[in-house]
Order: structure tokens, then C-alpha cells, then sequence
């Protein structure tokens, strides 16, 4: 089983307002698939070793699938 983990994170306010409208503007999206999803792609396009399981948690993310254990 996946494991969620918080952190916290000091983001410029403008990209936070950004953030802030999209959530706004997505009501099926949360702060939490938001930062999976971008974490996720932005690991996979700087090739990260597990590309696999972080190519999974992408998909998972978009899709708004519950993590399963692969």
C-alpha cells in the first residue's frame, strides 16, 4: 500500500493565487491531486530513477484513481 506524506512548502503568493483560481475553477480537483500531479510530471520529465511507480502516481492523479499498490 502507498504511503501519503505532508510537507510544507513556501510557494511565491502569485503562484499561489494561480493555484487558488484553479482550484476554484475545478471543484473535482483538490491542493492534493493538484501537487501530485505536478510533483509526478515534473519527476518524470527530469527522469527520475522509478519512473514506473511516479509515471503511475501521473496517470493516478489526471484520472482521479485511487493509488494501488502495483
Amino acid at each position: 500500500m502507498d504511503t501519503n506524506v505532508s510537507i510544507l512548502v513556501e510557494i511565491p503568493e502569485t503562484l499561489h493565487q494561480s493555484f487558488l483560481n484553479y482550484i476554484e475553477s475545478r471543484p473535482d480537483w483538490d491542493q492534493d491531486r493538484v501537487f501530485s500531479a505536478a510533483l509526478s510530471l515534473f519527476l518524470l520529465q527530469n527522469r527520475t530513477t522509478n519512473d514506473r511507480q511516479t509515471a503511475r502516481v501521473y496517470l493516478d492523479s489526471l484520472f482521479k484513481r485511487p493509488l494501488e499498490q502495483v
